[in-house]
């Protein structure tokens, strides 16, 4: 991928990995459109950088997808990157009462939303790059999150296959695979023993100059070697 001169679309762009690949991607030059749910979060963003275009979407719902596409056509139909960031994570077991409801909520965000972007954004004929924020817990799951690893697994797999049928179109997939950092993923002061985000970042914009398309960090790296060494001979027989 080439790290200049795109115009980049990051859902979640706000807050956590997404405020942070945002403000990398417009300090190496890019355009970068925002969206997320929470209309005051998106002013904080572009009161630090003008330039940034931000557009008030919940991805959880399909019109508000399809409108979100339909915007970017008309107006910036120039867009060659899609960044699949947007997540939720809860905290729950199957006691809870509402434990249904929020793995409703976890499998559209997480799963079904990145998925119906991508067909919808596939359509642009500028676009020559995909990246999907995946997780560490794609590998092994942590059993007081099951919906969320269950989810990322999924992302994991979608994106492994989205790679290989999209070499033909020349379109760039990349996985971002993320251990756990010091974000308010899953509830504040959940996660603040582990890395920033600004070191996370400056690790994959350095695997990203590299030319690599799965960035990791940390004890990510050790999960995806050892998935990579078990399936890929596999994946190749199936995937002639």
């Amino acid at each position: 991928m080439q790290l200049q001169n795109n115009k980049i679309l990051i859902t979640g762009g706000a807050s956590g990995i997404g405020l942070g690949l945002t403000e990398r991607f417009i300090n190496e030059k890019n355009k970068v459109i925002i969206c997320g749910r929470r209309q005051e979060a998106l002013k904080e963003v572009a009161d630090r950088f003008p330039n940034v275009i931000t557009r008030v979407c919940d991805i959880s719902l399909e019109a508000d997808r399809l409108e979100l596409y339909n915007w970017i056509r008309e107006n910036h139909s120039d867009l060659n990157v899609l960044v699949n960031n947007a997540g939720i994570q809860n905290w729950m077991n199957l006691g809870d009462e509402q434990f249904y409801q929020k793995a409703s909520d976890e499998i559209t965000i997480n799963a079904l939303a990145p998925v119906h972007l991508t067909d919808l954004f596939l359509k642009l004929q500028s676009l020559t790059t995909i990246m999907n924020v995946t997780s560490g817990l794609a590998f092994v799951p942590l059993s007081k999150v099951p919906v969320y690893c269950a989810t990322k697994a999924f992302m994991r797999s979608f994106t492994l296959s989205l790679r290989h049928l999209l070499k033909a179109k020349n379109i760039e997939v990349i996985e971002i695979i993320p251990p756990a950092l010091n974000t308010d993923l899953g509830g504040k002061g959940i996660h603040t023993a582990f890395p920033a985000v600004s070191d996370f970042i400056e690790s994959i914009f350095a695997q990203l100059k590299e030319g690599k398309t799965e960035l990791t960090f940390g004890t990510s790296a050790e999960r995806a070697t050892a998935n990579n060494e078990t399936i890929s001979e596999y994946f190749k027989m199936m995937n002639p």
